[in-house]
């Protein structure tokens, strides 16, 4: 019975160290560039692999495949996605049809994502009405981050009991 055990806990200790990315991936791959090194010199880190986290601003199904604009994030050792911190830069990448489609209605807006992607070069495109230069990518693999529930918050309202307590006495709530 011990035995049972300890293998279940082996194989669960095993299967939660899994990275976002595969191996060979990671291992391939530069993690966190520099977005603006990039778009100074996109002839230097032309056809890269990298891996890198973004939120995702919008997802656009085009005729060479889906097209996802993301606001950068530094992933971790594991290739999953980190907080915001104080990220100002925007990269696309684009999943190449012949792999399937990413569907809009499940990478929406600001769902967390991974991806190893090879560096194209640069797009100028808009961000709402100011022009923008993108450092683009083509999605070897991409990892979305589940859902999380939000919050539950508990709201505790003043005791309706009235009557002694180690307080002292109560007349009720008000």
């Amino acid at each position: 019975m011990k035995r049972i055990a300890m293998t279940i806990l082996l194989v669960f200790s095993i299967a939660s160290c899994t990275s976002a990315i595969r191996p060979d991936l990671m291992e391939q791959g530069n993690r966190n560039p520099s977005l603006a090194a990039l778009i100074q010199s996109p002839e230097m880190y032309r056809d890269q692999l990298f891996i890198l986290g973004g939120i995702v601003a919008r997802t656009t199904l085009k005729a060479e495949g889906s097209e996802i604009e993301a606001l950068y994030v530094p992933v971790d050792g594991w290739g999953y996605p980190q907080d915001i911190t104080s990220s100002n830069q925007r990269f696309l990448a684009l999943y190449p049809r012949e792999k399937g489609i990413l569907d809009p209605l499940v990478y929406h807006k600001n769902r967390g994502i991974s991806i190893a992607g090879v560096f194209t070069g640069v797009v100028t495109g808009r961000v709402d009405e100011m022009e923008y230069v993108f450092p683009m990518f083509r999605i070897m693999q991409i990892y979305l981050e589940p859902k999380r529930p939000p919050p539950t918050v508990y709201y505790y309202y003043p005791s309706p009991y009235i009557g002694p307590g180690w307080w002292g006495y109560s007349w009720g709530p008000w």
